[in-house]
């Protein structure tokens, strides 16, 4: 309780959120006095309730605070949970979103749910998130095409338009609508809070904001007649090497591409 109402608080809503899924892993636990729990006992709830290195990584870091706190008191060895082993860290790819899940945001947003609009202008344009968040609507050059001045972190980005399709487009002309100012006048946990309640609606799979832009890429990239510097210029890369990390076609859209191999005649 103490944790709860002090430093829990502090925390984004994002951390909240995956602190509380880790208490509740710790169920069995919870009737237990602190004192009585082994080593061995925190290690089993790991090795049972999860198989990735992040959700342990939660476990591992709430139970320090725990421990932290019992500790001042001398109930427990403080540095206990130190000791807890976790899975090895593998870096997964990221995946971008079916076209099934795209037509469902579509639908969501076309029935008047407005918030389905963060991920379709992310999958559309292959902005970032924080591009997205601090984007102002005097960024945007409607009679061309294009977001000037939106681009963060490389000097590639920052110097780069984004260029919108009619698809896009369309979509901030009614977002921005009567609007001045930032496009989504909201700080970053709402802005999180509003992107993943969108994709429970659609029904879609809980993709990270950044598979939106992975999306972008394999879009771009399983049609044969855009040309890989087009690519690096659309998603405003450095390198079109980049292409290797971002862009996901699959077995159907290669077997779609050999098609295109044809005898002459």
């Amino acid at each position: 309780i103490s944790y709860e109402n002090n430093k829990y608080q502090t925390l984004s809503l994002n951390k909240q959120i995956a602190y509380k899924i880790a208490w509740n892993r710790l169920k069995p636990l919870w009737s237990r006095e602190i004192s009585s729990i082994s080593i061995t006992e925190l290690q089993e709830i790991i090795n049972k309730s999860v198989s990735t290195y992040y959700p342990a990584r939660d476990i591992k870091v709430l139970l320090n605070h725990l421990y932290k706190l019992a500790g001042i008191d001398r109930w427990v060895d403080k540095t206990l949970p130190e000791y807890l082993e976790l899975p090895k860290l593998t870096e997964k790819e990221r995946e971008p979103f079916t076209s099934d899940e795209q037509e469902r945001l579509w639908k969501l947003y076309e029935s008047g749910y407005k918030d389905a609009a963060i991920p379709l202008i992310m999958i559309y344009t292959g902005m970032m998130p924080g591009e997205l968040m601090q984007l102002q609507i005097e960024m945007i050059d409607f009679e061309n095409k294009q977001i000037i001045g939106a681009g963060l972190k490389t000097e590639v980005r920052k110097k780069s338009a984004v260029y919108l399709s009619s698809t896009a487009l369309s979509i901030l002309q009614d977002i921005s609508a009567g609007k001045t100012g930032k496009l989504f006048k909201i700080n970053k946990d709402n802005f999180y809070r509003k992107y993943y309640t969108a994709l429970e609606k659609a029904k879609c799979r809980r993709l990270t904001p950044y598979c939106c832009r992975h999306t972008t890429a394999s879009a771009l990239a399983i049609d044969e007649n855009i040309a890989p510097q087009t690519i690096k210029k659309v998603m405003r890369w450095s390198t079109s090497k980049m292409l290797d990390r971002y862009a996901h076609p699959n077995d159907d859209d290669a077997a779609a591409a050999v098609e295109v191999m044809k005898p002459k005649k």
